[in-house]
């Protein structure tokens, strides 16, 4: 399959896994814990309506989440989790009408995201030309992790969630070492789960970096090239990703980026959309002269 054909198959497969909270009933508004922060500005124990959940499971505060002290909220996704438990799973009842099934349905939908999670980065990686090899392991992969979504709701108390994601994770990391491998260089700086809190890296070349799990928190990541980097469960919060180009980067997420900074010079992967936050960090920045102090 061509390059550009299997590109556009990726984009499909990942359309399918966005978040469309009009087909959702509000479930990570209500099934998850919230902890007072500096992304959310109230404590709530799972299974306790958000306050600022309306009747038609819309919020109140949606277009004012930031100034409010809800960053979290703007970040979170659930890769079309909630529609697929509202509307399929549970055919369209909702836990307001059927207060008897809330409890079981907000157990399924952390379990129904951690699949939809696995389903997006096996979608990519069928896309990675560099991974053909492993592209009949991935595809059965992918669906058995279909399977698992169509589950009926009391199967999913028995789903051994762990496991399967332990059995995807090291295809995914096969899948990473194969991608990596045609960067035309890789740095061996930095590694996976590295403690990149606050770094200054402006400027760097990261091609093909192995930076999975990494902490890069409040990092200066100002015009680093980052194709073909590997940033599956980095944390970016906060990292400055102006001018940046991450074209190619693997197994990168909506939340990721909505986490981080960035500007209209920052280059993403087609599937994901540039946040509206970004455009209040577009100011330009200073060139790099003496890499020992940048």
């Amino acid at each position: 399959m061509p390059d550009d054909v299997q590109t556009a198959v990726a984009d499909d497969g990942h359309k399918a896994l966005r978040a469309d909270c009009a087909n959702c009933f509000a479930l990570c508004c209500v099934a998850l814990t919230l902890t007072a922060s500096s992304d959310f500005a109230i404590d709530k124990e799972a299974g306790r309506p958000c306050p600022n959940l309306r009747d038609d499971f819309g919020c109140g505060i949606h277009t004012r989440l930031r100034a409010k002290g809800f960053p979290g909220c703007t970040v979170y996704d659930c890769f079309g989790a909630g529609q697929k438990v509202s509307q399929q799973t549970y055919g369209g009842r909702d836990w307001r009408s059927s207060p008897d099934l809330a409890a079981q349905m907000f157990q399924v939908f952390p379990v129904m995201r951690q699949l939809h999670e696995l389903l997006w980065y096996l979608t990519e990686a069928l896309a990675r030309p560099e991974a053909r090899s492993l592209h009949t392991e991935l595809r059965r992969a992918l669906e058995e992790t279909e399977r698992h979504t169509a589950r009926p709701a009391v199967d999913f108390a028995a789903l051994d969630v762990g496991g399967h994601r332990d059995q995807v994770a090291a295809l995914l990391r096969r899948t990473s070492g194969l991608v990596r491998a045609t960067a035309p260089r890789r740095t061996k700086r930095y590694h996976a789960g590295a403690d990149l809190f606050g770094a200054r890296l402006r400027g760097a070349d990261l091609r093909g970096a192995d930076l999975r799990g990494a902490c890069l928190i409040a990092a200066d990541l100002t015009g680093v090239d980052l194709r073909l980097a590997d940033l599956i469960g980095a944390d970016l919060r906060d990292a400055d990703l102006s001018g940046a180009d991450l074209t190619g980067s693997l197994f990168l997420t909506q939340a990721q980026v909505n986490a981080s900074k960035g500007d209209g010079r920052t280059t993403l992967p087609p599937a994901l959309d540039r946040p509206a936050h970004w455009t209040a960090h577009a100011r330009a920045r200073p060139k790099c002269i003496d890499p020992q102090r940048c």
